[in-house]
């Protein structure tokens, strides 16, 4: 009998507690077998994430509980008895409070504290409380901007930050030992609260995140807050704290889009919750041309990532990319910082290696240094941790990457798209009383700095082939390459050996002449290999001619 096989019949038998599950494996076929049950869900830096549904390698209640278990082995070794606490919140998808339910019922019987969102809220919260409970780690029940087949596993460490790889490493190490069925305690959700072994987190605590929110205004004159502003949620958590913190502060003038307003798992209008795809937003930008608005924002169903679209001159509403939202916010901030005289001594900027170094022309030009990380935001949230230890956590002033993922102010270390929101909103009112628009403002940015064209490819390999592909193309990136589409490849960085005091990474750079660049790595949430291209020429259109090139060559190697 193969692995897979025994594999699946033992749950068969064992995996009783959801009725969906043992549906799903009556009905597997040898194919569905092998994917489900080939390998345990891969458990590292960003936690878990996968399908939802039966087996070791999915999302269901037996792997939040296994993961849950080593956890709880890892808090019990690292931390005094009367310290050990964990935060658990959860966002709007399909089973995450039965997840989030699951994991605390489990802490629960480790007799670790747990303090509870009771409802559905966006991720930066839970990195919010774990720092205002002085809790020893937090769980965020997510896939992010994933399909909605997908659930996720994020885990915070004490600062707030998600887990770092040597953290990742010693949990996984713990879950591997545990046996899925027989080797976890658990106790009922409801015994456990009225034991007060889970705490339902208070609403001054959200209230004081808001706040938090609301100090990183930086204009300091009267603008137009009666915009006309369009916000879709995407179905997740957003909605009740951007509405707040706009009307809170002024925005007075703001339609929901009604279909993506409240919470729903199966994103029926937007099967790619996604603010970075144009599909997501085509429902909010019908919404903005009835409405004659002058911003549309949309938020991932977590809400730590943002995105915008704004009227062009022809009168239809343009996408702005993550890239281009960063450096308008980053050039607005900095601005206004110096006018208002709150720019700090030797200020810093943290943004990843593949966001645009556009934003280190910027921060260059207003004496910012810039600080580049590893992709993911808990490496900038890191650079704000050892700021913080210096007795500095003031010079930062702000970290973008270009998945759509902003923060102003160390109050929280994961990306915040309530903030981000906000701050939007501030900027594109600013420059409006100003005679100009956000489109404007980054054509000015370009003539500036140079036209800089940024773009992300993505490449879906599923399953075990999937996989196993993957490796035998970064293998043969790392075979040496001379020239990308005409252009000579100047250095190649391989982040896998460690560079400049990185953490070791799956991640390939070539520098190309004509300052141009190119990163490959796979994805570290999803079955994608991402190639990511940047061009800099005298014009954005002769910069899409040659990335079009750069991009035809790069294809040839994902057959």
């Amino acid at each position: 009998m193969d692995k897979f096989r025994q594999a699946f019949e033992e749950w068969c038998d064992l995996a009783i507690e959801d009725q969906d599950l043992q549906d799903e494996l009556k009905n597997m076929s040898q194919s569905d077998i092998e994917d489900a049950f080939y390998r345990d869900l891969a458990f590292g830096t960003g936690g878990l994430r996968g399908i939802i549904g039966a087996g070791t390698n999915r999302m269901n209640i037996y792997t939040v509980a296994k993961a849950s278990q080593g956890l709880s082995e890892y808090i019990k070794q690292r931390c005094p008895k009367e310290k050990q606490s964990v935060v658990i919140g959860y966002d709007s998808r399909n089973k995450s409070d039965l997840f989030a339910h699951t994991a605390a019922s489990v802490f629960a019987a480790n007799n670790i504290s747990v303090y509870f969102w009771e409802t559905l809220l966006p991720v930066p919260t839970v990195s919010y409380a774990v720092r205002k409970h002085r809790a020893f780690a937090g769980i965020m029940i997510t896939a992010s901007h994933n399909p909605a087949v997908y659930n996720g596993y994020k885990v915070y460490g004490s600062d707030g930050c998600q887990i770092t790889t040597e953290a990742a490493s010693d949990i996984l190490t713990e879950i591997e030992k545990i046996d899925i069925f027989r080797g976890i305690k658990k106790e009922n959700f409801d015994t456990a609260l009225l034991e007060g072994k889970i705490k339902y987190i208070r609403e001054d605590v959200l209230n004081s995140f808001l706040e938090e929110v609301k100090k990183q205004s930086v204009v300091q004159e009267q603008i137009d807050r009666s915009v006309a502003i369009v916000y879709s949620p995407l179905n997740g958590t957003g909605r009740i704290p951007v509405t707040r913190v706009l009307k809170e502060t002024g925005f007075t003038n703001i339609t929901m889009v009604k279909e993506q307003e409240m919470p729903d798992g199966n994103f029926p209008t937007c099967p790619f919750p996604n603010p970075e795809i144009r599909e997501a937003m085509e429902l909010g930008i019908e919404y903005a041309r009835r409405e004659n608005a002058d911003l549309l924002l949309a938020t991932d169903p977590d809400c730590d990532r943002c995105g915008i679209a704004v009227k062009n001159v022809n009168g239809d509403y343009q996408l702005l990319t993550g890239n281009e939202t960063g450096i308008l916010l980053f050039d607005f901030i900095c601005a206004q910082r110096l006018k208002k005289g709150t720019m700090p001594e030797h200020p810093v900027l943290i943004k990843t290696i593949v966001t645009t170094d556009m934003g280190e022309q910027i921060a260059n030009h207003y004496g910012v240094k810039t600080i580049n990380v590893l992709t993911g935001f808990k490496f900038i949230g890191e650079q704000i941790g050892f700021l913080e230890k210096k007795g500095e956590e003031e010079r930062y002033i702000f970290g973008f990457e270009e998945s759509y993922g902003y923060l102003s102010g160390g109050y929280v270390r994961d990306k915040d798209a309530v903030g981000a929101a906000f701050l939007i909103c501030e900027m594109f009112a600013y420059y409006k009383k100003h005679g100009m628009n956000l489109l404007e403002k980054l054509e000015e940015l370009y003539k500036t700095y140079g036209y800089r064209l940024n773009t992300l490819h993505s490449y879906e390999f599923d399953g075990a082939v999937g996989y196993s592909k993957m490796q035998n193309i970064m293998d043969r990136f790392r075979r040496g390459i001379q020239q990308i589409g005409g252009k000579k490849v100047r250095e190649t960085l391989d982040f896998s050996k460690g560079i400049e005091n990185l953490p070791k990474s799956d991640v390939l750079k070539y520098l190309l002449d004509g300052s141009c660049s190119v990163v490959v790595r796979p994805s570290g949430t999803e079955p994608k290999l991402k190639i990511y291209i940047s061009v800099s020429s005298d014009s954005m259109e002769h910069a899409s001619e040659e990335e079009k090139v750069l991009a035809k060559e790069l294809e040839a190697y994902m057959d």
